[in-house]
């Protein structure tokens, strides 16, 4: 279709070339690349195919006075001059507030004639019921010498030119993301300023607000406070929304006690952003103002990037915990051997030199491969944490002290059995040292999951990293025990084949009851969550 078949659309590609921002260019590969906002790039995309020359356009009609989109008007307008002198406004808006300003309607073959209110006003719901962003374009002639554009030209004697519909189908991504998101307790509502029946229809497409009513930024002017944070938590879409009612809705959410992250790309989403608890800009599309009031920019414009900052985050947290749930219980089982042997008067079983290499060396080695975890496959189907919470919770006390029981049991046990049997008190040490360290290794593979058990392939070795750092800790451990020049730094000596048994049999004791008690949390949370479930 072109403008020879259908002259009227002339006129219509001319208003939404000049009241436009954006740009197209042609790339050497005869590729289009646009630059703006993407709603006018498809408009100059439409311009184009109908056969409309952008430049050419603009260098016959030159823009004079402009008035830029505000979501509080709902509208463009531009001013234009042509080369004989004579003036004209375009704008394009929303079509309930274009409409207010027409008088005429431009039919066929370019004739006139006035403006059936009510068919606009159904074509327009028909199509956002579609699904399609709808705006309204029109145009008026003013005297040549108009040089300013204000409101008050803007109240009336406009003539409509066309409703156009915009489709930007969601990308698939995007659907998957929101799933995502909901399966890991994270609502997502969509705040927009499309008419409510095309928020709907999106919204319904990306799975947000499915079976639930819409809220209008009407509707949310003549509601105080108080009512807005008890709806705001219900209702999952907001058209016609302003950035004030964004800033508003966010404050809601935050009063009801949840933690808010809002994305945004324009001036006036800043306040929103800025209030919120995270705030997240565009960064292909987003203004500076925009970048400047957010936490973090999305370097590719993807909502789906979000979600896998949350996955990649939850591990993050994850693996922070299990350091810490893994370099705690080897202090504590050192200084538990230590104190019970200082109690009951018996010879220490560690040196400092040999606490030092236990510190140092094994216990650092095997601690950094936790660094290299993968995000747990359940990571995404958690509630979100309490960002009150303490990271160093009552759990974190008892399996910090049951390990540290374990580890002083086995090193102890095996030193004080060294001594009954008649050992010299360096092969006893170096049992006790032993003992540690490969509790240590046998420990580091349960701390891979916090509450999953590792008796599957994945859990024993989908982490190559802490198979290297064992390997690493094993062949240190060994010549710690037999090169002589660490004997005599460290007093230790050599192990036979039977003691080495022992030390391996005093960290399989560690990794099995580590192992039993991560079931019987496990057990307990299922009861826990049927009861709350069924209560």
């Amino acid at each position: 279709i072109t403008a020879d078949d259908y002259p009227e659309l002339a006129e219509i590609a001319r208003a939404a070339v000049l009241c436009n921002d954006a740009q197209l260019h042609r790339l050497d590969d005869e590729s289009w690349q646009m630059t703006g906002d993407p709603t006018e790039g498809a408009l100059l995309a439409f311009a184009t195919k109908v056969g409309a020359d952008p430049a050419w356009v603009r260098e016959t009609l030159p823009r004079t006075d402009a008035i830029s989109f505000e979501s509080e008007h709902r509208l463009m307008a531009t001013l234009h001059h042509d080369h004989a002198g004579s003036g004209y406004i375009y704008v394009k808006g929303a079509p309930e507030r274009i409409l207010e300003m027409c008088d005429r309607q431009s039919g066929f073959q370019k004739t006139e004639t006035a403006l059936d209110v009510d068919y606009w006003h159904l074509c327009a719901k028909d199509a956002a019921a579609s699904g399609l962003r709808v705006l309204a374009i029109a145009t008026k002639r003013v005297e040549e010498s108009r040089r300013e554009v204000n409101f008050s030209d803007l109240e009336g004697g406009f003539i409509l030119l066309a409703l156009v519909g915009i489709i930007d189908p969601p990308r698939e991504e995007a659907i998957a993301a929101v799933e995502i998101c909901n399966n890991a307790g994270i609502r997502v509502k969509m705040i927009t300023g499309d008419h409510v029946d095309t928020a709907q229809v999106i919204g319904a497409r990306l799975g947000i607000g499915l079976g639930k009513t819409a809220l209008t930024g009407a509707e949310i002017e003549v509601i105080d406070d108080e009512q807005l944070r008890s709806i705001a938590l219900e209702v999952d879409v907001f058209a016609r929304a302003s950035p004030e009612h964004k800033l508003r809705l966010v404050q809601a959410l935050q009063a009801a006690g949840q933690v808010v992250a809002m994305t945004g790309d324009g001036v006036n989403d800043a306040p929103a952003l800025k209030r919120a608890d995270v705030g997240v800009a565009m960064g292909l599309k987003g203004t500076e103002a925009a970048k400047e009031a957010s936490d973090m920019v999305l370097a590719d414009d993807n909502f789906a990037t979000i979600g896998n900052a949350v996955h990649v985050g939850r591990g993050i947290y994850d693996n922070i915990r299990k350091f810490i749930l893994f370099m705690l219980p080897t202090n504590g089982g050192e200084a538990l051997v230590v104190i019970a042997a200082i109690l009951f008067e018996l010879t220490l079983p560690l040196t400092p030199a040999q606490v030092l290499w236990i510190n140092m060396v094994t216990s650092s080695t095997l601690g950094l491969a936790l660094a290299f975890e993968r995000p747990e496959r359940d990571v995404m189907h958690r509630k979100p944490r309490d960002p009150r919470e303490s990271l160093l919770s009552w759990f974190f006390a008892w399996r910090v002290l049951m390990v540290s029981v374990l580890f002083m049991a086995g090193a102890l046990g095996l030193f004080l059995w060294e001594m009954h049997r008649g050992a010299s008190l360096e092969t006893a040490r170096t049992m006790a040292v032993s003992t540690v360290v490969g509790a240590e290794m046998f420990y580091l593979i349960n701390s891979r999951y916090l509450y999953k058990s590792v008796l599957s392939f994945e859990g024993l070795f989908g982490n190559r990293y802490v198979l290297i750092a064992i390997a690493v800790c094993a062949a240190l451990q060994i010549t710690y025990t037999h090169a002589e020049p660490m004997q005599a730094l460290f007093g230790s000596t050599d192990l036979s084949p039977d003691e080495w048994l022992k030390v391996t049999l005093a960290g399989t004791f560690v990794f099995t009851v580590a192992e039993l008690e991560k079931a019987v949390i496990r057990v307990f949370r299922y009861f826990d969550g049927s009861c709350s479930s069924n209560a």
